[in-house]
């Protein structure tokens, strides 16, 4: 009797929400147009470097509307022996209303096959579920209506399309 009553209560225990799991709200989404890369290989640590500048892009959204400054930044990031791709991209944003907003991103991009990498390698559309991208960004807003975006933390979910990105991003409330 102790034992059903006890698993009862573990079930119900572990099938609830935690107290503290934030909520996430959509803020906006970039459509990134990216250049070629040019890559630093093979790199001396058994890596490779690349430089993917952003050529152009949207951001289009309930809580920001504008574009990507046009070649004001891009991704810097490390291909790993292991397949797993680390972020580093910076870049501007123009606010529908002019203001100016640094962007940086941190992340990871992964296919879940070798299949799959090899199409993202060729540069091949792939189903958004054949492969994990996501992103931390930090804004530098100026003070002012985009203000907010230099005070909360978000976290991007990120389609690679053929020589582009698109990253939507939520607000961890």
């Amino acid at each position: 009797m102790l034992t059903n009553q006890l698993h009862r209560l573990l079930v119900s225990f572990m099938s609830e929400q935690h107290p503290f799991t934030p909520g996430l709200e959509y803020a906006f989404t970039i459509s990134i147009v990216l250049s070629k890369p040019y890559w630093v290989k093979p790199g001396a640590r058994g890596d490779t470097r690349a430089a993917i500048y952003a050529a152009e892009g949207t951001v289009e959204g309930p809580r920001l509307n504008g574009r990507v400054v046009p070649m004001s930044g891009g991704d810097f990031p490390l291909s790993r022996p292991n397949g797993v791709i680390d972020f580093d991209a910076r870049y501007l944003l123009e606010a529908d209303d002019g203001a100016i907003i640094y962007l940086e991103n941190r992340g990871f991009r992964w296919a879940r096959s070798e299949e799959i990498a090899e199409k993202m390698r060729r540069n091949e559309a792939v189903a958004f579920d054949d492969y994990y991208m996501r992103v931390t960004p930090r804004f530098d807003a100026p003070a002012g209506p985009h203000e907010w975006m230099s005070q909360h933390v978000f976290i991007g979910v990120a389609e690679k399309v053929p020589n582009a990105n698109r990253i939507h991003y939520f607000l961890v409330l």
